[in-house]
């Protein structure tokens, strides 16, 4: 009977081991998770910052050009009308 005892008593602290380790098992997961969503955010938000950026830029860069495009078209209005 002490066998008996002593066999449940090690399986139940055995158990009891696993239950712990299990719990922190999913723990870390949960934490692992929610750092590899934090980090897609980031990259998420990074990227969408970046493409306004560049579309900001674009549109800029084609504003000057038209801008060039009008001061030419000006000057020569100009010269057409001093004739």
């Amino acid at each position: 009977m002490k066998k008996v005892a002593v066999t449940v008593a090690v399986l139940a602290l055995g158990l009891a081991a696993c239950g712990t380790k299990t719990e922190d098992a999913v723990e870390n997961t949960s934490v692992e998770n929610a750092v590899e969503a934090d980090v897609n955010a980031a990259t998420t938000d990074a990227t969408n910052a970046a493409d306004t950026a560049l579309d900001a830029a674009g549109n800029a860069v084609e504003n000057a050009g038209e801008a060039v495009e009008n001061a030419g078209e000006a000057v020569e209005n100009a010269a057409e009308n001093a004739n």
